[in-house]
């Protein structure tokens, strides 16, 4: 069985379980430094410091761990995360970003404690060596949901 194939049996056996994995707390530095990084300049955006800081929209959608991050065996030679992919851990296959749609719910405010859901949603066999994988995600905090997302990812 090739790699790929691989992938797609242990991923279509996670269609549907859901897991959940604690993001920590938002911080709002963490929150400027990413707002920076992406080319934002609004003061509310990168100053931590201001009383009508808002932390970005897109921030949260970007967290994969919790602070101070990962150890190094969590990393596969390519630099993402071993479980970034379902169903790809330790599997010598490559990887890329199929696309993504965001729905906000909510706010996402400095001091929220995070966590984020996910479960396969889709596998697709695309051709010969190609598949499609779709992650639904949900970013919230007690209260409830704030983040929607739906990922896909190509497996080859």
């Amino acid at each position: 069985m090739s790699a790929w194939e691989s992938a797609e049996e242990r991923a279509r056996a996670l269609i549907g379980r859901w897991e959940r994995r604690s993001l920590g707390v938002v911080r709002a530095e963490d929150a400027a430094e990413f707002a920076r990084a992406a080319g934002e300049s609004d003061p509310r955006l990168v100053d931590p410091g201001r009383a009508d800081f808002m932390v970005h929209p897109m921030y949260v959608v970007s967290l994969l761990r919790a602070a101070p991050g990962a150890a190094p065996a969590e990393f596969r030679p390519d630099g993402m995360y071993r479980d970034e992919v379902p169903g790809t851990d330790g599997l010598d296959v490559r990887l890329m970003a199929g696309g993504q749609h965001v729905r906000w719910l909510g706010e996402v405010r400095v001091g929220d404690r995070i966590d984020v859901r996910r479960a396969v949603t889709a596998v697709e066999r695309k051709s010969t060596g190609f598949l499609l994988l779709t992650v639904e995600k949900a970013y919230g905090t007690e209260e409830g949901t704030l983040v929607e997302v739906t990922e896909r990812f190509i497996v080859r």
